[in-house]
C-alpha cells in the first residue's frame, strides 16, 4: 500500500465512527442462529455463504435494492433476546476495530412486528450495548457508544419517534436521524419533527444527498435543521471543476490550475462546517460514486469539508473502519496525518456534549497518532 501503512497497523489506531446501521452489522452466524429460533427463511444456511450473499445482494449500484437486504436482518431482531445479542455483539465487534467512540443508529418501529413496545425495544439495545461496551473494556478495547433512534422516512411516525429519542435522552440516545429511500420522500414530510427537537436543544441528522441529489441535502439543512448530512456525497454536484489550464503563476514561476468552483449550496455547507458522513464502500454499492478511487471524499478532503469516514453497514458491505480507511491510504496514498484528520474531524462532530468529545481527542486519538506522525 502507498502511505506504507498496512490494515493491520490501521485497526490498532483509535478510530470514530458516526454512520453506521445496527441492522446492518450483524454477524451472520448470529443471523443463522436467531433465524432459525424465530423460523426465518434465510437464502442462505451457511454463515460464510450467507456473508457472501449480503454483499453480493447488496452490489447492486441501487439503493432501493440494497435496502431489501434489510429484511432478513430486522427479521431476526423482534425479542428483547434478539436486540440485546446484536447490540451487545455490535460494540465487541467495533471495539475489536479499533474504535474508540461510536454512534449507532436504529429505527425502533421496524421491532414490533412480536409485541415489543418502543420503549422495550431502545431498552434491550442499549443494555446490550452497555454489556458490551462492559466486556470489550475488560479486553483491553474500551468504546464508548452512543445511539442515535431513527425514523423511516416513508412512514409517518416521525413526531413519535422524535418524542421517544428524547425520552431516553439521558440513557444513552444522543440523536435522532431519518432514513430509507430518498426519492419521494423528501425530509420536509417530517418537519413538525425536526422542529420539535431544535425546540428540544437535541441533536438530529439527516440521510441526504445518497440516491438523490441537492434538493435534499438543500432541504435537510435549510429546512429542516440539520446538525450533519447522512452521506451528502452528491454535494460534488454543487462543485465545478475549471477547464484545465494555469489560471495564476506560482512564486517559482509555474502556473497552478484554477480550483475548483464551488456553488452556495456547497459553499454554505463548508463555510458552516456542517459533517459529511461519507460511506466509500457503501456510496459505490449504492451507485452514488464510481468506484473508491473516484469517489469524491478525495476532492471534499482537499477542499477541507468537514469530511468523516464511515462504515454505513458493515454486513452488506463486507467492511469496517479499518477497512475503509485502508481503501483510502491506497486508493489516495493518505497517510496517518489524512487519517488523524479524518478521526478527529468524527470526533468534533459527534453528538455528546464538548468536553466529552475534547477528553477523547486529546486524551486517546491525538497521543496515539503522534506515536506515528513522529
Amino acid at each position: 500500500m502507498m502511505a506504507g501503512i498496512a490494515h493491520s497497523d490501521i485497526v490498532k489506531v483509535p478510530k470514530v465512527l458516526l454512520h453506521d446501521h445496527l441492522d446492518g452489522g450483524l454477524r451472520p452466524a448470529t443471523i443463522v442462529e436467531l433465524a432459525a429460533a424465530a423460523g426465518h427463511e434465510l437464502p442462505e444456511t451457511d454463515p460464510a455463504r450467507l456473508g457472501d450473499w449480503f454483499v453480493a445482494a447488496a452490489d447492486s449500484g441501487s439503493l432501493e435494492r440494497y435496502l431489501e437486504t434489510f429484511a432478513h436482518t430486522v427479521a431476526v431482531m423482534q425479542t428483547e433476546e434478539g436486540l440485546h445479542r446484536v447490540a451487545r455483539e455490535c460494540a465487541l465487534d467495533l471495539a475489536a476495530d479499533g474504535v474508540v467512540y461510536a454512534e449507532v443508529r436504529y429505527a425502533p418501529e421496524q421491532h414490533l412486528e412480536r409485541g415489543l413496545t418502543l420503549n422495550q425495544v431502545v431498552e434491550a439495545v442499549h443494555a446490550g450495548f452497555r454489556e458490551g461496551c462492559a466486556e470489550a473494556a475488560a479486553q483491553g478495547t474500551p468504546i464508548r457508544i452512543g445511539t442515535l433512534v431513527t425514523a423511516m422516512r416513508h412512514a409517518a411516525r416521525s413526531q413519535e419517534i422524535a418524542e421517544l429519542a428524547v425520552r431516553f435522552r439521558d440513557a444513552g440516545v444522543v440523536g435522532f436521524d431519518i432514513a430509507g429511500a430518498e426519492a419521494g420522500f423528501p425530509p420536509t414530510r417530517h418537519l413538525d419533527a425536526f422542529e420539535y427537537l431544535q425546540r428540544e436543544n437535541f441533536h438530529f441528522t439527516i440521510h441526504a444527498g445518497e440516491a438523490f441529489g441537492l434538493p435534499s441535502i438543500w432541504e435537510a439543512i435549510q429546512w429542516c435543521g440539520a446538525d450533519r448530512l447522512g452521506h451528502g456525497v452528491r454535494l460534488i454536484d454543487d462543485i465545478t471543476a475549471v477547464p484545465t489550464g494555469p489560471s495564476s503563476v506560482t512564486a517559482t514561476g509555474g502556473t497552478e490550475a484554477a480550483p475548483p468552483v464551488l456553488g452556495r449550496l456547497a459553499a454554505y455547507v463548508r463555510d458552516k462546517r456542517i459533517p459529511l458522513e461519507l460511506c466509500p464502500s457503501s456510496n459505490v454499492q449504492t451507485g452514488a460514486a464510481d468506484s473508491i478511487a473516484g469517489h469524491p471524499i478525495k476532492l471534499l478532503h482537499d477542499l477541507r469539508f468537514r469530511v468523516t469516514v464511515n462504515t454505513d453497514n458493515r454486513l452488506m458491505s463486507g467492511t469496517s473502519m479499518s477497512r475503509e480507511m485502508s481503501l483510502l491510504a491506497e486508493a489516495f496514498g493518505w497517510g496517518w496525518a489524512e487519517l488523524q484528520w479524518l478521526t478527529i474531524n468524527a470526533m468534533k462532530s459527534a453528538f455528546i456534549p464538548y468536553d466529552e468529545r475534547l477528553a477523547l481527542i486529546n486524551e486517546v486519538i491525538k497521543p496515539a497518532y503522534a506515536k506515528l506522525l513522529a
